[in-house]
Protein backbone atom coordinates (compact mmCIF):
# COMPACT_ATOMS: atom_id res chain seq x y z
CA UNK A 1 0.00 0.00 0.00
CA UNK A 2 3.26 2.18 -0.11
CA UNK A 3 2.17 3.42 3.64
CA UNK A 4 3.08 1.59 6.90
CA UNK A 5 -0.06 -0.57 7.76
CA UNK A 6 -0.67 -1.85 11.20
CA UNK A 7 -3.49 -3.52 13.39
CA UNK A 8 -3.62 -3.88 17.17
CA UNK A 9 -5.84 -6.50 18.11
CA UNK A 10 -6.69 -6.66 21.81
CA UNK A 11 -7.53 -10.01 23.21
CA UNK A 12 -6.93 -12.73 25.54
CA UNK A 13 -6.83 -15.37 22.78
CA UNK A 14 -3.37 -15.30 21.19
CA UNK A 15 -4.37 -18.01 18.85
CA UNK A 16 -7.26 -16.38 17.19
CA UNK A 17 -5.54 -12.80 17.27
CA UNK A 18 -2.17 -14.29 15.05
CA UNK A 19 -4.94 -16.72 12.83
CA UNK A 20 -7.46 -13.16 12.14
CA UNK A 21 -4.10 -11.24 11.51
CA UNK A 22 -2.75 -13.45 8.80
CA UNK A 23 -5.59 -13.37 7.26
CA UNK A 24 -6.12 -9.93 7.10
CA UNK A 25 -2.30 -9.72 5.82
CA UNK A 26 -3.42 -11.89 3.38
CA UNK A 27 -6.58 -10.69 2.14
CA UNK A 28 -4.90 -6.81 1.87
CA UNK A 29 -1.85 -7.95 0.16
CA UNK A 30 -4.31 -9.56 -2.50
CA UNK A 31 -6.10 -6.51 -2.54
CA UNK A 32 -2.70 -4.47 -3.10
CA UNK A 33 -1.52 -6.87 -5.88
CA UNK A 34 -4.79 -6.73 -8.04
CA UNK A 35 -5.70 -3.38 -7.99
CA UNK A 36 -2.09 -2.05 -8.99
CA UNK A 37 -2.12 1.00 -11.20
CA UNK A 38 1.42 0.88 -11.96
CA UNK A 39 1.74 -2.95 -12.44
CA UNK A 40 0.93 -4.07 -16.35
CA UNK A 41 0.30 -7.39 -14.85
CA UNK A 42 -2.54 -6.53 -11.90
CA UNK A 43 -6.33 -7.04 -12.73
CA UNK A 44 -6.29 -3.16 -12.93
CA UNK A 45 -4.13 -2.59 -15.79
CA UNK A 46 -5.53 -5.35 -17.74
CA UNK A 47 -8.78 -3.26 -17.72
CA UNK A 48 -7.38 -0.02 -18.24
CA UNK A 49 -5.47 -2.07 -21.70
CA UNK A 50 -8.84 -3.62 -22.45
CA UNK A 51 -7.36 -6.66 -22.27
CA UNK A 52 -10.40 -8.46 -20.29
CA UNK A 53 -13.75 -6.93 -20.07
CA UNK A 54 -15.08 -9.80 -17.24
CA UNK A 55 -14.80 -8.72 -13.77
CA UNK A 56 -15.24 -10.93 -10.71
CA UNK A 57 -18.00 -9.95 -7.83
CA UNK A 58 -15.75 -7.94 -5.71
CA UNK A 59 -14.51 -5.70 -8.96
CA UNK A 60 -17.88 -4.97 -9.92
CA UNK A 61 -18.81 -4.08 -6.14
CA UNK A 62 -16.13 -1.60 -5.71
CA UNK A 63 -16.59 -0.26 -9.42
CA UNK A 64 -20.16 0.60 -8.92
CA UNK A 65 -19.89 2.24 -5.28
CA UNK A 66 -17.51 4.51 -6.95
CA UNK A 67 -19.69 5.33 -9.58
CA UNK A 68 -22.39 5.81 -7.04
CA UNK A 69 -20.06 8.29 -4.92
CA UNK A 70 -19.14 10.28 -8.10
CA UNK A 71 -22.06 11.37 -8.07
CA UNK A 72 -22.95 11.93 -4.45
CA UNK A 73 -19.95 14.42 -4.48
CA UNK A 74 -20.98 16.26 -7.34
CA UNK A 75 -18.80 14.24 -9.40
CA UNK A 76 -15.67 15.55 -7.19
CA UNK A 77 -14.60 12.44 -6.35
CA UNK A 78 -13.63 10.74 -9.37
CA UNK A 79 -11.14 7.17 -10.07
CA UNK A 80 -11.53 8.05 -13.93
CA UNK A 81 -8.72 11.26 -13.18
CA UNK A 82 -5.92 8.10 -13.56
CA UNK A 83 -6.79 9.35 -17.02
CA UNK A 84 -4.68 12.03 -16.11
CA UNK A 85 -1.62 10.73 -14.13
CA UNK A 86 0.12 10.96 -17.41
CA UNK A 87 0.64 14.58 -16.73
CA UNK A 88 3.60 13.50 -13.96
CA UNK A 89 5.76 12.89 -16.59
CA UNK A 90 5.69 16.10 -17.88
CA UNK A 91 8.66 18.36 -17.25
CA UNK A 92 6.91 21.72 -18.09
CA UNK A 93 3.61 23.78 -16.93
CA UNK A 94 3.03 24.28 -20.93
CA UNK A 95 3.28 20.64 -21.59
CA UNK A 96 1.11 19.78 -18.63
CA UNK A 97 -1.18 21.74 -19.62
CA UNK A 98 -1.81 21.08 -23.07
CA UNK A 99 -2.13 17.37 -22.27
CA UNK A 100 -4.31 17.96 -19.70
CA UNK A 101 -6.47 19.78 -22.33
CA UNK A 102 -6.14 16.73 -24.50
CA UNK A 103 -7.34 14.48 -21.57
CA UNK A 104 -10.10 15.87 -19.52
CA UNK A 105 -12.61 14.72 -21.94
CA UNK A 106 -11.77 11.22 -21.29
CA UNK A 107 -12.58 11.79 -17.64
CA UNK A 108 -15.78 10.71 -16.09
CA UNK A 109 -16.93 7.82 -14.95
CA UNK A 110 -19.59 7.82 -17.48
CA UNK A 111 -17.00 7.01 -19.85
CA UNK A 112 -16.90 3.23 -18.88
CA UNK A 113 -20.30 0.68 -17.94
CA UNK A 114 -20.74 -2.62 -16.05
CA UNK A 115 -23.47 -4.78 -17.37
CA UNK A 116 -23.97 -8.15 -15.58
CA UNK A 117 -20.49 -8.97 -14.94
CA UNK A 118 -18.53 -7.24 -17.86
CA UNK A 119 -17.29 -3.46 -18.45
CA UNK A 120 -16.76 -1.71 -21.11
CA UNK A 121 -15.19 1.38 -22.46
CA UNK A 122 -16.24 4.62 -24.78
CA UNK A 123 -13.00 5.65 -25.87
CA UNK A 124 -9.68 4.01 -25.44
CA UNK A 125 -8.14 6.53 -22.98
CA UNK A 126 -9.89 6.01 -19.54
CA UNK A 127 -8.03 4.85 -16.95
CA UNK A 128 -9.52 3.60 -13.84
CA UNK A 129 -7.34 4.08 -10.52
CA UNK A 130 -8.04 3.30 -7.46
CA UNK A 131 -5.49 4.35 -5.15
CA UNK A 132 -8.73 6.48 -3.42
CA UNK A 133 -10.22 3.19 -2.68
CA UNK A 134 -8.38 0.23 -2.01
CA UNK A 135 -6.62 1.43 1.07
CA UNK A 136 -9.99 2.32 2.55
CA UNK A 137 -11.79 -0.71 0.94
CA UNK A 138 -8.42 -2.96 2.84
CA UNK A 139 -9.39 -1.14 6.24
CA UNK A 140 -13.22 -2.21 6.23
CA UNK A 141 -12.68 -5.07 4.81
CA UNK A 142 -9.73 -6.28 7.58
CA UNK A 143 -13.15 -5.18 10.15
CA UNK A 144 -15.45 -7.41 8.94
CA UNK A 145 -12.42 -9.86 9.33
CA UNK A 146 -11.80 -8.99 12.84
CA UNK A 147 -16.18 -8.93 13.87
CA UNK A 148 -16.34 -12.58 11.76
CA UNK A 149 -13.25 -14.11 14.61
CA UNK A 150 -15.62 -12.42 17.15
CA UNK A 151 -12.58 -10.01 18.16
CA UNK A 152 -14.52 -6.63 19.91
CA UNK A 153 -11.94 -4.47 20.77
CA UNK A 154 -9.21 -3.42 17.72
CA UNK A 155 -7.39 -0.71 15.74
CA UNK A 156 -6.99 -0.78 11.95
CA UNK A 157 -4.66 1.67 10.84
CA UNK A 158 -3.50 1.96 7.10
CA UNK A 159 -1.08 4.65 6.52
CA UNK A 160 -3.63 6.71 8.83
CA UNK A 161 -6.73 5.82 7.32
CA UNK A 162 -8.14 4.30 10.63
CA UNK A 163 -10.74 2.60 11.97
CA UNK A 164 -11.66 2.08 15.87
CA UNK A 165 -13.46 -1.07 17.35
CA UNK A 166 -15.07 -0.94 19.90
CA UNK A 167 -12.81 0.01 22.77
CA UNK A 168 -9.89 -0.56 24.62
CA UNK A 169 -9.58 -3.06 27.12
CA UNK A 170 -10.19 -0.61 29.95
CA UNK A 171 -12.83 0.64 28.41
CA UNK A 172 -12.14 3.77 26.83
CA UNK A 173 -12.75 5.26 23.50
CA UNK A 174 -9.53 4.84 21.09
CA UNK A 175 -7.79 8.58 20.85
CA UNK A 176 -6.69 9.94 17.50
CA UNK A 177 -4.41 12.65 16.96
CA UNK A 178 -4.67 14.79 13.72
CA UNK A 179 -1.50 16.24 12.47
CA UNK A 180 -0.69 19.58 12.34
CA UNK A 181 -0.57 20.34 8.47
CA UNK A 182 2.57 23.05 9.31
CA UNK A 183 4.64 20.62 11.53
CA UNK A 184 3.70 17.16 11.26
CA UNK A 185 5.74 16.12 13.91
CA UNK A 186 2.95 17.27 16.37
CA UNK A 187 -1.26 17.18 16.52
CA UNK A 188 -3.35 19.64 15.81
CA UNK A 189 -6.00 17.80 18.08
CA UNK A 190 -7.56 14.70 18.97
CA UNK A 191 -10.60 12.66 18.14
CA UNK A 192 -11.98 10.08 20.39
CA UNK A 193 -13.71 7.01 18.39
CA UNK A 194 -15.53 3.59 19.02
CA UNK A 195 -16.73 1.82 16.06
CA UNK A 196 -15.85 4.45 13.43
CA UNK A 197 -13.67 5.39 11.13
CA UNK A 198 -11.30 8.31 10.82
CA UNK A 199 -9.40 9.47 7.35
CA UNK A 200 -7.09 12.61 6.87
CA UNK A 201 -6.40 13.72 2.98
CA UNK A 202 -3.85 16.78 2.93
CA UNK A 203 -1.36 17.65 0.64
CA UNK A 204 1.68 19.08 2.67
CA UNK A 205 3.13 15.55 2.45
CA UNK A 206 3.06 14.46 -0.91
CA UNK A 207 3.61 17.04 -3.56
CA UNK A 208 5.83 17.62 -6.51
CA UNK A 209 6.85 21.31 -8.19
CA UNK A 210 6.89 21.80 -11.75
CA UNK A 211 8.96 25.04 -12.64
CA UNK A 212 7.65 27.25 -9.92
CA UNK A 213 4.02 25.37 -9.62
CA UNK A 214 3.81 23.33 -6.48
CA UNK A 215 1.47 20.33 -7.67
CA UNK A 216 -0.75 17.63 -5.46
CA UNK A 217 -0.77 14.40 -5.25
CA UNK A 218 -4.61 14.64 -5.29
CA UNK A 219 -5.66 14.56 -8.86
CA UNK A 220 -8.41 16.51 -9.95
CA UNK A 221 -10.43 17.86 -13.12
CA UNK A 222 -10.35 20.95 -11.75
CA UNK A 223 -7.03 21.92 -11.76
CA UNK A 224 -7.37 23.94 -9.21
CA UNK A 225 -5.35 24.83 -6.11
CA UNK A 226 -6.11 23.07 -2.89
CA UNK A 227 -7.90 25.76 -0.26
CA UNK A 228 -7.25 23.89 2.78
CA UNK A 229 -4.25 22.36 4.02
CA UNK A 230 -5.97 18.86 5.37
CA UNK A 231 -9.53 17.48 5.54
CA UNK A 232 -10.72 14.54 8.04
CA UNK A 233 -14.10 12.62 8.24
CA UNK A 234 -15.46 10.65 10.41
CA UNK A 235 -17.89 7.84 9.43
CA UNK A 236 -19.22 4.26 9.46
CA UNK A 237 -16.40 2.93 7.33
CA UNK A 238 -12.93 3.92 6.44
CA UNK A 239 -14.15 3.77 2.21
CA UNK A 240 -17.17 6.89 2.95
CA UNK A 241 -14.12 8.77 5.11
CA UNK A 242 -12.09 8.24 2.54
CA UNK A 243 -13.66 9.66 -0.38
CA UNK A 244 -15.15 12.55 1.22
CA UNK A 245 -11.83 13.37 2.89
CA UNK A 246 -10.14 13.32 -0.45
CA UNK A 247 -13.59 15.21 -2.00
CA UNK A 248 -13.29 17.85 0.29
CA UNK A 249 -9.43 19.44 -0.39
CA UNK A 250 -10.71 19.56 -3.69
CA UNK A 251 -14.58 21.22 -2.87
CA UNK A 252 -14.68 22.25 0.80
CA UNK A 253 -17.32 23.51 0.59
CA UNK A 254 -19.44 20.24 -0.47
CA UNK A 255 -22.08 18.66 1.89
CA UNK A 256 -21.39 15.76 3.19
CA UNK A 257 -24.24 15.08 5.10
CA UNK A 258 -25.60 12.17 3.39
CA UNK A 259 -27.79 8.83 3.04
CA UNK A 260 -25.39 5.66 3.00
CA UNK A 261 -25.16 3.55 -0.40
CA UNK A 262 -27.59 0.67 1.48
CA UNK A 263 -30.95 2.97 1.98
CA UNK A 264 -31.97 1.40 4.95
CA UNK A 265 -28.55 2.89 7.06
CA UNK A 266 -28.66 6.83 7.36
CA UNK A 267 -25.52 8.49 8.52
CA UNK A 268 -24.05 11.89 9.18
CA UNK A 269 -20.34 12.68 8.26
CA UNK A 270 -18.88 14.69 11.01
CA UNK A 271 -15.74 16.72 8.94
CA UNK A 272 -12.87 18.63 10.45
CA UNK A 273 -11.06 21.19 7.90
CA UNK A 274 -8.09 23.06 8.57
CA UNK A 275 -7.06 25.97 6.71
CA UNK A 276 -3.86 27.91 6.01
CA UNK A 277 -3.96 29.79 9.19
CA UNK A 278 -4.64 26.67 11.14
CA UNK A 279 -8.35 27.21 11.57
CA UNK A 280 -10.01 24.18 12.34
CA UNK A 281 -14.03 23.80 10.88
CA UNK A 282 -16.05 20.99 12.53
Amino acid sequence: MTTPCEVQIFTKDEYKSKLVATNILKSSKELEKKYNFYNPNSLLSQINQRKIEKIDIQTKDILTRAKQFYIKTDKIFDITVGTLKVLKNLKTIQEIEKKRKELLEFVGVEHFKIKKNKISFDNPYTMIDLGGVVKEFAVDNAIKLLKKAKIESAIVNFGGDIYALGTKPNGEYFSIGIKNPLNPKEFITFIKLKNQALTTSASYERNYQIENKIYSHIISKENTQNQILSASIISKSALQSGIYSTSLMIKPTLKTNLEMIKPTLKTNLEKILIDKNLKIIR
